[in-house]
C-alpha cells in the first residue's frame, strides 16, 4: 500500500514537469507576464517571466484524482487486478468519491479566480471573499469540520463550521503570502506536504496520503522551473490552490486517535509543520499594521525580502525556508507519537526556532527598499 501511494509522486510529476515547460512557451507567446501592481502595492522588480505555472500544478493534481474517481466506478475489477495492494485504497476512494468531487470543484473555481487575478488584479478584499466562499462551500459539500467536539457545548455545528472556514482562509492566505520570491511557496509546500504524508501513512489514512503524494509530485515538477532563478511563476492560480489543498487535507487528517500513541496535543501538528508560512504571515501582517497599511496590500516586508536585505541570495533564501519548514515539520511528525513531556519539548523547540528568527531579524533589521530577485 505504501509503495502504491509513493508511486503517485512520479505520476503527477510526469504531468507537471512537461506541462510547466509548455506553459513557459505559451506564456511568452501569449505574453502572460506579471501585471502592474494595484494601488498602494509594492512588488519586486518586474521580470518578463510567465506567471501561469499554477495551471501545471492544478492539472497535475486534478487529472489523476479525476481519473481515479472515474476508474473506481467504470473499471473497478481492472484496477484491483493490476494493483492488488490497492483494494483498501480503492474502497476508500469509492466511499469518499462525493467529497473528492466537491473538493475538485472548489479547487477548480479557486484556480479560475486566481487566473483572472493574475491577468487583471481583483483586489485583496475580493480574493478574501472568494476564499471564504470556497472554504464554506468545501466544508458544506465534503462534510469537513474541525473540532466537532465543541458541537455539544455550543448547541450545534456552527462554531466548528466557522473554525473550519477560518482554517481554510488562514492557510490559503499564508501560502499566497509565501509566493513572493522564486521557489518559496512551491518548495515550502512540498516539504510540508512530505511531512504530512509521513504522518498520514503512519496513521493509515491512505486516501489523504494519496492526495498528498499527488500534490508533492505536482509541486516538484513545477519547482524544476521555479527554483531560483525562476523561469516561470505560479501566480495566484497556483498559490491559492496549494494553500486550499493543504488546508483541506490537514482538516481531513485525524492527528489524534485515542487508540494510537500520543495525546490531544497531536492536534497542533499542522501548526508545527506550517510554522514557517504562518510566521511569515503573522510577521508581515504585524509590520504592515504598524506602518498603518492594509495587511492585504503587498509590499517588500516578507520574511524572504528581509533575508535578501541581509545579503542572502535568492537560492539561499529558498533553502533557508525549506530547512526551517523541514525542522519544524519533523517535530510535527514526532508530536503525533510523543507523550506529554515530549510534546512540550517539541513545542518548545519549534517556538525557540521562531523566537531565534525573530531576534535575528530584530537585531539586524533594515528599512524596506527595492529588493532584487
Amino acid at each position: 500500500m505504501i509503495l502504491s501511494i509513493l508511486l503517485l509522486i512520479p505520476v503527477s510529476m510526469v504531468i507537471s514537469w512537461p506541462l510547466t515547460r509548455l506553459m513557459i512557451r505559451l506564456g511568452y507567446r501569449l505574453r502572460t507576464f506579471d501585471t502592474e501592481a494595484i494601488s498602494g502595492q509594492q512588488k519586486m522588480a518586474r521580470r518578463r517571466i510567465p506567471n501561469t505555472g499554477g495551471v501545471a500544478i492544478t492539472v497535475a493534481f486534478i487529472l489523476p484524482v479525476a481519473v481515479g474517481l472515474l476508474g473506481v466506478f467504470v473499471f473497478p475489477e481492472l484496477i484491483i487486478r493490476v494493483v492488488p495492494s490497492s483494494s483498501e485504497l480503492f474502497n476508500g476512494v469509492r466511499a469518499e468519491a462525493p467529497s473528492a468531487a466537491g473538493l475538485l470543484a472548489c479547487v477548480g473555481a479557486l484556480h479560475a479566480v486566481g487566473l483572472v487575478d493574475d491577468r487583471r488584479p481583483l483586489g485583496p478584499w475580493v480574493k478574501l471573499a472568494v476564499m471564504v466562499l470556497a472554504g464554506a462551500a468545501c466544508a458544506l459539500v465534503t462534510g469537513t469540520r474541525l473540532l466537532t467536539l465543541v458541537d455539544a457545548r455550543v448547541g450545534g455545528p456552527w462554531l466548528s463550521f466557522l473554525i473550519t472556514v477560518a482554517w481554510f482562509v488562514l492557510i490559503t492566505n499564508a501560502m499566497n503570502f509565501m509566493d513572493n520570491m522564486d521557489g518559496l511557496s512551491a518548495g515550502c509546500a512540498a516539504v510540508a506536504s512530505a511531512c504530512f504524508l509521513v504522518a498520514t501513512i503512519l496513521a493509515g489514512q491512505w486516501l489523504i496520503a494519496s492526495m498528498l503524494a499527488l500534490l508533492i509530485g505536482a509541486l516538484l515538477g513545477f519547482l524544476r522551473y521555479n527554483f531560483p532563478p525562476a523561469r516561470i511563476f505560479m501566480g495566484d492560480g497556483g498559490s491559492l490552490v496549494i494553500g486550499f489543498l493543504l488546508a483541506f487535507l490537514t482538516a481531513r487528517t485525524t492527528f489524534y486517535d485515542p487508540a494510537r500513541a500520543g495525546g490531544w496535543y497531536a492536534l497542533f501538528m499542522p501548526f508545527l509543520v506550517l510554522a514557517m508560512p504562518l510566521y511569515d504571515f503573522v510577521t508581515v501582517t504585524v509590520v504592515r499594521l504598524a506602518q498603518g497599511k492594509s495587511p492585504f496590500v503587498g509590499d517588500l516586508n516578507h520574511f524572504s525580502h528581509r533575508l535578501r536585505r541581509r545579503g542572502l541570495s535568492g537560492r539561499q533564501v529558498a533553502l533557508v525556508v525549506y530547512g526551517i519548514t523541514g525542522a519544524t515539520g519533523i517535530a510535527g511528525i514526532v508530536l503525533t507519537m510523543a507523550d506529554a513531556l515530549g510534546a512540550a519539548l517539541l513545542g518548545g523547540q519549534a517556538l525557540l526556532i521562531l523566537c531565534t528568527l525573530g531576534l535575528f531579524e530584530y537585531a539586524a533589521r533594515t528599512p524596506a527598499t527595492e529588493v532584487t530577485p
